[in-house]
């Protein structure tokens, strides 16, 4: 297809500003209803269109990003609109407030006093500058379905289900659920452990060995098969660091690697599975009693020297909002916005008690979006968050939802924080839950881990290999519905920003009818066998495209 007839199928027409005041004429937009006729990129993408891949415009990069530069040159840098600052809650693992990148984004509490030891603005939390920690110095926690065995063991373990009361009969479910989740999880976690801690133990010495004999440590494959006249034994060694050498630039980098997958799996073993440590019991607070609702401490980046703890909502804060166009590491969505951290993410499963709270605390204090990138599969106190989402909704604030990572349908399969049960009705109108999409435009433009349904799951925004902040001013890699998320709460600051009139079920509205869509088939979970066509495996069937969504959040504004 040529490219001007491709433009005429799919051209956005130019904005017209108005020439003073702070008012814009209206923009008009003709939306691309189908983008199947784009060709695909079929070159790899560069260090630096992957570092940014999610500000970019299919239709002139044929990668499925978000249109986000394209918003700004086109849009917000023209318009003499300045916009307004925007609170944006984070309820995640704690943030780096001091990175280079956000600390001029973070939000400052100005109606606290600093460090006097008083709740100098009487909200119930002292010295809430930045947000609040509901975790205290917790950081390692179980997953739910350990709490529960541990929970219900004494009562249902060893018996059948005929042998149970009537009365028991919905606990003894939940019990032997969160049993067959456990077990497994477990088995899969603890061979994982040993797998690395025997290849471990046998490449360790044959690494020491074949240094000594070479005089170093930064061999090649090419220094081992130079080898002379090897023993049967240093045979042996050699084929397996030659094997080794395919999994990383040298073994002192794979024996790293496999240090790091061990510290994980041993982690895990030793926090997630752990059914004799109850970790909560450190911060002297009832989960299952929400009659006490002040706890925790202001230490909003956790209590980890190296801030290690805080590594995921460092990240997903950065997506929000690092500082943009500064020369300093990389640019945030939306450019009006401050982050407010509330710590509530442990290493582990979540409390219910703690994000109910978090929800509250967020908008209680001013925030206008929350995103929450978490969730889990089984929750004791659904209700409690439930009532906090139609809280938000009747404070008008908008929650930006990670749809989860397990390649599964939701409207089979419920996950928690929802605002709908499996297929049912939503609970309100201000929940926007997120799918995460690849840069491969086409067949397997859907993340392989990203979770979807018809029902269940609002949009699709990139969330695989996403550049973004990371504790003491580093920069990471990172993937999942955790980054398609906040890539959406940033494109809703934006709109909330610039255009403040919009409710925030308007601004859900916006998002979801602004999207890209295509008609083609994608791959589910990574299985070729498993596909359905893009637009059927969300609500709205369709991609973010933040410069669509301005464009139609202006039209709607002037309603």
């Amino acid at each position: 297809m040529k490219l001007t007839k491709l433009f005429t199928l799919a051209f956005i027409s130019a904005i017209l500003l108005a020439s003073c005041g702070n008012s814009i004429a209206p923009i008009v937009s003709t939306p691309i209803e189908n983008i199947d006729s784009l060709p695909l990129k079929t070159s790899p993408l560069s260090d630096d269109e992957t570092k940014s891949w999610g500000a970019a415009d299919l239709l002139t990069d044929t990668i499925p990003g978000m249109s986000v530069d394209k918003a700004y040159a086109e849009i917000l840098n023209n318009t003499k609109r300045k916009g307004q600052k925007v609170i944006v809650g984070v309820i995640d693992s704690g943030v780096d407030i001091e990175h280079e990148d956000l600390k001029d984004v973070i939000w400052v509490n100005e109606d606290e006093i600093p460090g006097n030891g008083k709740d100098d603005d009487n909200n119930g939390f002292v010295d809430d500058v930045h947000g609040w920690n509901f975790l205290g110095d917790i950081v390692g926690e179980n997953m739910e379905y350990t709490r529960y065995i541990r929970k219900l063991g004494p009562k249902f373990e060893g018996k059948s289900e005929s042998s149970v009361s009537a009365a028991d009969r919905a606990d003894y479910a939940i019990y032997t659920k969160a049993k067959a989740e456990y077990d497994k999880e477990y088995k899969d976690v603890k061979a994982n452990n040993d797998r690395y801690e025997q290849i471990l133990s046998q490449l360790e010495p044959a690494h020491s060995a074949i240094s000594k004999k070479l005089g170093k440590e930064d061999y090649n494959a090419e220094d081992l098969s130079g080898i002379a006249n090897p023993s049967p034994a240093e045979q042996q060694q050699i084929g397996m660091l030659t094997q080794m050498l395919s999994y990383g630039e040298s073994v002192p980098e794979v024996i790293k690697q496999l240090n790091g997958g061990i510290d994980y799996f041993g982690g895990r073993l030793e926090t997630h599975f752990n059914l004799d440590k109850e970790f909560r019991t450190a911060l002297n607070n009832d989960p299952d009693d929400f009659s006490t609702k002040i706890y925790g401490d202001n230490d909003v980046d956790g209590p980890d020297p190296k801030e290690e703890d805080a590594t995921h909502g460092t990240h997903v804060a950065g997506i929000i909002a690092a500082k943009r166009n500064n020369g300093v590491g990389m640019n945030g969505v939306a450019n009006n916005a401050e982050i407010m951290v509330i710590r509530t993410i442990p290493d582990g499963d979540e409390y219910d008690k703690d994000v109910a709270l978090a929800i509250r605390y967020a908008v209680d204090n001013g925030a206008k979006v929350i995103n929450t990138s978490f969730g889990k599969y089984f929750s004791p106190h659904p209700e409690w968050v439930r009532d906090a989402i139609k809280y938000a909704a009747s404070k008008d604030v908008l929650i930006v939802n990670a749809a989860g990572n397990e390649a599964f349908n939701l409207d089979t399969i419920e996950v928690y924080p929802n605002d709908q049960s499996l297929s049912g009705p939503e609970i309100a109108n201000n929940v926007l839950t997120v799918g995460a999409l690849n840069y491969k435009y086409g067949g397997e433009m859907i993340a392989t881990f990203s979770n979807y349904g018809k029902s269940n799951v609002d949009v699709f925004a990139p969330g695989v290999r996403i550049w973004s902040t990371t504790p003491l001013n580093e920069y990471e890699y990172l993937q999942g519905t955790s980054m398609a998320a906040p890539a959406v709460a940033g494109v809703a600051a934006t709109i909330r920003s610039y255009y403040p009139n919009l409710s925030a079920a308007q601004v859900k509205e916006v998002i979801m009818n602004s999207g890209l869509t295509s008609k083609s088939p994608v791959v589910l979970g990574g299985d070729s066998s498993n596909q359905e066509n893009f637009g059927d495996i969300s609500k709205s069937g369709k991609m973010v495209n933040m410069y669509n969504a301005l464009i139609l959040a202006d039209k709607m504004s002037r309603k």
